[in-house]
């Protein structure tokens, strides 16, 4: 049985889920300075029947785009791109949410935790045309998504902006969050966008220049060291893959044009000698020693309070080593407990795991991770250095958040299935250039 031609809808998945994230900011009217205190209180995980029903809509939408793919894929009688990643997906699911929500010490069953499963595994199945439909409708609704950010600072200042955020480099600069469910998620959603914008340029450079501007001003608005830093490694492995080579042969062959040489160099050295100028100039020593001493300075020692957040986990884990609490840790019920309302998640994918799905879980996540690291490096230059990048933000952003959760569907799921239609269309890729032996067009988009 041959079903009709189709682009597909997997393109939508992303977009889908970005949409309903917004549009629950939206109808909230929040006060995004008042989060925590929200959080705190009990009211922030309320939610109206428009956004129940929207996500109900969305939800039915998502399944029939994935069984669409998944369907195709069956009937046309194709392989899987990737069996390696397919399995290590799967295994993963099983160990750290089918496993836990059945035998965990509060095992909880819903059938939301089925979504990722089969929305992660028709992303497994995308082909390289595929690929670049979703590269392209992803990248355009994280610029949306920004631009309306953007827009809503001059009419709904307080939805958008932390006016009370007073942690930045800049004394009194409000912290941006745009639409997004926190600043920090802003800044991964802004650097996602910027690599999104290398990999995939738009055609019209207009377009191109402002989507870069945008990006980068909500990068930096956002106010998350670690979306800079993950930004500035990211950057750097996807040049590295792109072009590194081509500016070495530039600045080493004599036969090429030296200017660049002499620009590059003395643009490092100018560089260097600015960075050891302000140190010198700045009376470094005794502002850490006093910022050490400060109340700032001992929430950051002790990585902002992470460490109680850790030592519950792993009393949570020792409650059950094999299996973990379940897939309501860090619930309303658990937070207020423990009289920690704002202990959404273990800030660190491994010690959640770990407490949430036990050791089997965190066996699973290992394997996982290390299947996504070595594919990430094998396909780095076939998919132009954007497996690597999105690895390596996914990586970093796991030492503070937990990005790999599957229980359900949202936002978090962005750069991991960003990843994952990567990686399969990385694999499908190789396999056809293997014969004949055909380069994949990788660059500029509609």
């Amino acid at each position: 049985m041959k079903l009709p031609k189709t682009d597909g809808y997997l393109h939508w998945v992303l977009p889908a889920m970005l949409a309903l994230a917004a549009a629950g900011v939206l109808i909230s009217g929040r006060d995004l300075s008042q989060t925590f205190i929200e959080l705190a209180d009990g009211s922030g995980g309320i939610r109206g029947p428009i956004i129940v029903w929207g996500q109900r809509l969305v939800s039915i939408l998502l399944l029939l785009a994935a069984g669409e793919r998944i369907a195709h894929h069956v009937l046309d009688h194709r392989h899987l791109p990737s069996a390696a990643l397919t399995f290590a997906f799967v295994f993963y699911w099983f160990t750290t949410v089918a496993m836990t929500a059945v035998f965990g010490s509060h095992p909880q069953l819903a059938h939301e935790y089925l979504y990722a499963l089969i929305l992660g595994f028709a992303m497994l199945l995308a082909t390289p045309p595929e690929w670049e439909r979703i590269l392209d409708r992803a990248r355009d609704a994280l610029v949306i998504f920004i631009v309306i950010g953007v827009g809503l600072m001059a009419v709904m200042p307080t939805m958008v902006l932390d006016m009370l955020y007073s942690q930045g480099l800049i004394p009194g600069l409000p912290r941006f969050g745009g639409l997004a469910p926190h600043p920090v998620a802003m800044g991964m959603f802004a650097q996602t966008a910027l690599l999104l914008i290398w990999a995939r340029p738009y055609a019209k450079k207009w377009v191109n220049v402002l989507a870069w501007i945008t990006g980068l001003a909500a990068l930096f608005l956002a106010q998350s060291k670690t979306a800079w830093i993950a930004f500035f490694l990211c950057s750097a492995a996807m040049w590295l893959v792109r072009d590194s080579g081509r500016v070495w042969r530039k600045i080493t062959d004599p036969r090429e044009d030296g200017l660049t040489g002499v620009v590059v160099c003395l643009t490092a050295m100018t560089v260097i000698g600015a960075v050891l100028g302000l140190l010198l100039a700045s009376d470094w020593g005794s502002k850490l020693s006093d910022f050490a001493g400060s109340a700032e300075g001992a929430q950051l020692m002790s990585l902002t309070g992470r460490d109680r957040i850790w030592a519950i986990a792993m009393e949570e884990w020792q409650s059950n080593y094999l299996f973990g609490y379940g897939p309501g840790l860090w619930d309303d019920s658990f937070r207020m407990s423990i009289g920690m309302p704002n202990a959404t998640d273990a800030h660190n994918q491994f010690m959640d795991t770990l407490a949430r799905s036990g050791t089997v879980g965190f066996v699973g996540l290992v394997l996982y991770g290390l299947t996504l690291m070595f594919l990430s490096l094998r396909y780095a230059r076939t998919t132009g250095g954007l497996s690597l990048a999105l690895f390596l933000a996914l990586a970093l952003r796991s030492i503070s958040e937990v990005p790999l959760l599957l229980f359900g569907y949202g936002t978090e799921l962005y750069v991991h299935f960003l990843l994952l239609v990567t990686l399969a269309a990385g694999s499908a890729q190789r396999v056809v250039a293997d014969v004949p032996r055909a380069r994949f067009v990788y660059g500029t988009a509609s």
